[in-house]
Parts: C-alpha cells; structure tokens; sequence
C-alpha cells in the first residue's frame, strides 16, 4: 500500500507540475499578447491622428520684402525680434493704461487661447458633425468666466454692489446662479449624445474642461495677483518674457548641446544664459517699481469716482532697507552694506521660478503639439505662432506666483475687511462690535475710559 501510494502521490505532483506550467506558458503569451495590442493601439492611434493643415504664412509683405535676401534661419531671427519689439511696445502701453485695460488684456488672450486650443480639438477629432459641439464649448467659457469674474466683483466691488439693487440679487445667489448656468450646459451635453459619436463626444467635452482649467482658471489667477498691486503683475510676466527673449538669443548664436528632445532647438546654453539674465533683469526690474505707488499699491476700485485707483503707504516690502553683506562677498565687491528694496528679494525667488521650471510649460506645450503632429497652435503672430505659443509658460508662472503670495506675502488685510463689515446689515455690524469691543476690553487694549 505504501508503494501504490508514493507513486500516486509523485504522479500527482506531476501533473501539478504540468499545470503550472502551461499556467506560465499561458500567462506569457497573454503578456506577449498584450504588449503586441498595446503596440498596435499605439501606432493605429498614431495613424488615426490626420496631418493638421499647416498654418498659413502671415508675415507682412513689406517684411517678406525687405528680407528676401536673408537665410531662412537668419529672416526668422528678424521676424522674432521685430514683432517681439512690437508686442513690448504694445504692452508697456496697456500698462500706461491702467489696471482696466490690463484686465481687458488678460481677458482677451485668454479667450484667443482658448479658441486656439479648442480649434485643435475640433480639427484633429474630426468633430465637423458632432451636434452643438462649439456652441456648448463657448457656452461653458461663459459660465466658467461667469463664475470667476462674479466672485472677484463680490470681492474687490462690494461697496459698489451695495448701491445697486440690481446686482445685490447677483451677488448674494451668484453661485447658485452659476451652478444651475453650468448644470443647464451639462444637460444640453447629455441631449446632444448620439448614438454613432458617443465616445467622440465624450473626448470633446473632457478636451473642452481641460481647456477652461488650463485657461480660464489661470487668467482668474493672472487678475489677482494684478489687484495685490501692479509689480505682483509685471515682474512676473516680464521675466518670464526676459527669460524667453535671453534663451534664445544665447541658444542663437552659443547653443551646441541639446537639452530636451520634446524641443529639440533648445540647448543647455541657452537655458543657463536665460537664468542668469533673468535673475539679474528681474532684480534691477524690481527695483526700478518698487519707487513709485501706480506700481505697488494694491488696485482698489473708487465707488465715488468710478475708477480704479493704486494710491496708499507702500508697505515695508516697497521701503528702503540696509543689509549687510555676507563676509565673502565683501571681499569681491568692497561693501559692507547695501539698500536694497525687501521685494528685490522676493525677485529672486520668482525670476528662479520664470526660468528654471517657467520653461517646462513650454515644454509641455511642445509635447502636446508633437502629439498631435501641429508646430504651433495657431499663426497669429508671425515667427511665433499663436497666442499659447507666447503665453504657455505665463500660466504655469501666475500660478506660482499666486501660492507664494498667498504662503509668504498676503496678512490680514484691514481694508478689505471693513468693506465687507460695510455691506452687513445694521444689526449685524451692531453684534460684530460688541463682540470686538468686549475681546479688546479683555486684552486690556481699550482705555477705562471707553469701556463704558
């Protein structure tokens, strides 16, 4: 019996061995299998991918004449510069402006990138049938804006809301207003599904979202940060522009080494010319604006003139300091103090910020226009291409710059606060002082006198 049973058992053990085998042959042609769908996946996506026609050629005539005679490498460094120049001029004269006109500014750049994204989508997806496709793209950019551009009136305008009975309903139900707009475009979506095109709908509407996020959101952003004052505006924009122009020009004419292969022009040279510009171009920048109130005060809207206003006391991030010297570097430069504007400082930290990880937004620009095989996103501007083109690093930068006001920058700001304590009812504002009074009056802070 012990024999029949030795043998039973190894016969057992072998067929267990068998199937473990087979489970493992079984196993790795299921990978194999897999791995040879996932690859044919890849490039049927890739092919499916149609060639976007290529953008038109839009520079001036009297440019295409005067520099016929140049290289092409050579007439696209002319075209850069000289439109460059222009779009500098044009800007620094928006600024003169005033905040309003910087907020049109943002506004509008703002709804060309999202036109240009959203083409993109439409073209490559083919989405010349889907029913109401750009009517509902366009109709959530003005809920979304709806939304964003209502909060900041509630914010920054209260004491003008509260003049205008009108606008107190907007306000006082505007987000509920906003979710019921959004929810109506929502439904529209759901009706307009049609049987053929379910999972293409489905891509448009995720494109369109992803498209109010990168856009709209970081416009809302860019506004804010100009109400903290003009510099939290400027400074930024300008060295992430500072950072761009340098770039090149030192990848121009010293670039040899490659330094990322999503953008293949760009080079290590470059990128390290860029920073160092940046940095110095942003410290000096800052101090240059930190001398004058039109560019540090916070931007206040005037309920009794009807305009916008940048006049208070600078705050000590815009007041003269002395510093003292590091002991190494006093041997190099011979001082052992300088003054200095405590917000020159803060220059370094977002000049860093605009040229050692600004530029990664252009590269993920570059990526998503690789994948779907475009060279810009549009021909706006000729030698640079679109407007998202120009601003792809601008978002990534205003959101940088709205977290460090908001962690490092931004306290309790009285003001603002009173404005709203403006807009209570009486009795309210009645429970709001006796509450201050009695915690003012336990700290010691009121006179005897006044306790009564």
């Amino acid at each position: 019996m012990s024999a029949r049973r030795r043998r039973r058992a190894a016969a057992e053990e072998e067929e267990e061995e068998e199937e473990e085998e087979e489970a493992a042959e079984a196993g790795s042609d299921k990978e194999v299998d897999l791995e040879e769908r996932l690859h044919e996946l890849d490039l049927r996506n890739d092919s499916d991918i149609p060639d976007v026609p290529p953008p038109t050629d839009s520079t001036p005539e009297i440019l295409k004449r005067a520099l016929s005679g140049l290289s092409a490498r050579w007439k696209n460094w002319w075209i850069r510069g000289i439109l460059s120049l222009a779009m500098i001029s044009g800007f620094f004269l928006i600024i003169y402006l005033g905040s309003f006109m910087l907020m049109l500014l943002v506004l509008s750049i703002q709804v060309k990138c999202y036109h240009e994204i959203i083409t993109i989508g439409y073209r490559v997806y083919h989405s010349y049938d889907l029913p109401w496709f750009r009517s509902l793209s366009w109709y959530f950019l003005l809920c979304v804006n709806y939304f964003f551009y209502g909060e900041t009136v509630a914010d920054y305008f209260a004491t003008f809301v509260q003049r205008r009975e009108q606008l107190q309903f907007l306000i006082r139900y505007h987000r509920f207003i906003s979710f019921a707009l959004y929810l109506t475009g929502f439904c529209m979506f759901v009706l307009s599904l049609v049987k053929k095109h379910y999972r293409l709908q489905f891509y448009m509407f995720a494109w369109t979202h992803v498209t109010l996020l990168i856009t709209v959101t970081q416009s809302h952003l860019v506004i804010q940060n100009l109400f903290e004052g003009m510099i939290w505006f400027l400074v930024p924009i300008s060295s992430v522009i500072c950072n761009d122009i340098t770039a090149y020009i030192f990848g121009f004419f010293f670039g040899r080494t490659p330094l990322i292969k999503l953008s293949p022009k760009k080079t290590w040279e470059g990128f390290i010319g860029g920073f160092f510009s940046t940095v110095v171009f942003g410290f000096i920048f800052s101090y240059f604006l930190a001398q004058y109130q039109y560019f540090v005060c916070p931007v206040e809207y005037n309920s009794e003139t009807n305009r916008f206003v940048t006049e208070c006391e600078p705050s000590e991030l815009f007041q003269m300091k002395k510093y003292s010297v590091p002991p190494l570097l006093q041997a190099v430069l011979g001082w052992e103090t300088v003054n200095m504007y405590p917000f020159q400082m803060h220059s370094f930290a977002l000049s860093t910020f605009a040229s050692l990880i600004g530029p990664f937004g252009g590269f993920f620009a570059s990526g998503f226009k690789r994948a779907f095989k475009i060279k810009d996103f549009a021909d706006t501007i000729p030698g640079h291409g679109g407007i998202m083109d120009r601003f792809d690093c601008q978002y990534l930068m205003a959101t940088f710059v709205h977290v460090y006001i908001t962690s490092f920058i931004r306290g309790p700001n009285p003001s603002k606060l009173l404005k709203q304590l403006l807009i209570l009812q009486p009795e309210q504002q009645l429970s709001v002082y006796k509450t201050l009074k009695s915690h003012l009056v336990e700290k010691g802070i009121l006179q005897p006198s006044l306790r009564g």
